[in-house]
């Protein structure tokens, strides 16, 4: 019997370092929880195995506490990353994090020197206006007089009941 323990040891030991080792490494965010899920499914089995071998049946609450903590924990973490979108929980990289800073900055030069140039151009419009036309000038002074700008009913009146 100590030699199955031990073999169920080692085996549990190596499957929590691998376990550890991809959820450390990733790269997204369902290879973490998975693996965190099989490292709750170690530790539960190992657990089992201490019971098995001390005779205890005090632990199976545990066991079935933990195993309850392990479901609950896998489906809310796996329904919100169903919801990520691609590439959100994957590690980048330095180069890709400084090509991305080196992309965004060049964007900001751009929406720069688009805001500059739409400056100007407005400046010159400004610049280029007269000011209102004649028949502008006249329409907003018969409007005034009739106390609002009366838009052009086309079609074909207001509605019924309506206060103008």
């Amino acid at each position: 019997m100590t030699a199955v323990a031990v073999v169920c040891a080692v085996v549990l030991v190596v499957a929590a370092a691998l376990a550890l080792t991809r959820a450390e490494r990733g790269p997204s965010m369902l290879d973490r929880t998975v693996a965190l899920d099989i490292l709750v499914t170690v530790l539960v089995a190992g657990i089992a195995v201490f019971a098995a071998v001390e005779r205890r049946t005090d632990v199976v609450p545990v066991l079935v506490a933990l195993s309850l903590v392990g479901f609950v924990g896998s489906v809310t973490i796996a329904r919100f990353a169903y919801l990520e979108p691609e590439g959100e929980g994957r590690v980048r990289t330095k180069e890709e994090i400084a090509a991305e800073a080196l992309e965004r900055e060049h964007q900001e030069a751009l929406a720069l020197e688009r805001e500059r140039s739409g400056a100007r151009s407005r400046e010159d419009r400004d610049a280029s206006d007269e000011g209102p036309s004649d028949e502008t000038r006249h329409a907003d002074e018969h409007a005034d007089e009739h106390g609002a700008h009366a838009a052009p009913e086309e079609h074909g009146g207001g509605a019924e009941g309506e206060v103008r």
